[in-house]
């Protein structure tokens, strides 16, 4: 059984060179980790707060999860992700506008942190199946990954906003549009990107 890290079937696979000193699987393996958790970092600064209506900002945090854990399939989106809470956590400032800290952890928005690694895990173990290659199962991979997400991330707010109802109307009624674009621009960048590569390697 092979033990190490490799994504099979994944876009990050697919257009990664294998030559040089990239044909070390560990090499490559972490920098594609790596590469993630700077992905997410950046697509966490575009933030719009909504407060005081919601201690929850609209960043491009989830865009970013959805986006690492398909591109690097379950296991190594994972690591990405985790990789990403532990830069914020020692003081990087990866987290929405700019912030760190363990105490984003603990907070209201702890949640929905928590939940980035599992969410990354599901998106990349579909994208792993094929489900990235086509807008529509592309979509069921995003609703569900942001499902994933409102459920630890609400349950968690709950505990901050007076109960699991505020939750739904402060963390996450506010965000279903923005999500829902997000979710869409994902689902056409992957199945777009599959294409790009087929052309490319039609033409060698």
């Amino acid at each position: 059984m092979n033990q190490t890290l490799t994504t099979t079937g994944t876009l990050a696979q697919a257009v990664l060179p294998r030559r040089g000193w990239l044909a070390n699987v560990w090499v490559a393996d972490t920098l594609l980790v790596v590469l993630g958790s700077l992905l997410v970092a950046l697509s966490a600064q575009i933030r719009i707060s909504l407060l005081p209506f919601s201690p929850v900002p609209i960043t491009g945090q989830t865009f970013g999860v959805l986006l690492v854990g398909s591109l690097l399939g379950p296991r190594l989106g994972f690591l990405a992700l985790l990789l990403y809470l532990l830069e914020g956590v020692i003081g990087l400032p990866f987290f929405a506008g700019g912030s760190s800290g363990y105490t984003h952890l603990m907070g209201a928005t702890g949640g929905y942190l928590i939940s980035y690694p599992l969410a990354a895990a599901l998106c990349g173990w579909l994208a792993d199946r094929g489900w990235d290659r086509r807008f529509m199962p592309a979509v069921a991979v995003m609703v569900l990954a942001n499902v994933l997400i409102y459920a630890i991330g609400a349950t968690w707010l709950g505990f901050f906003v007076g109960g699991f109802e505020n939750a739904l109307l402060k963390g996450v009624l506010p965000f279903l549009p923005g999500d829902a674009l997000k979710i869409v621009l994902a689902a056409i960048a992957l199945p777009g990107g599959w294409q790009m590569v087929k052309w490319l390697r039609k033409g060698e």
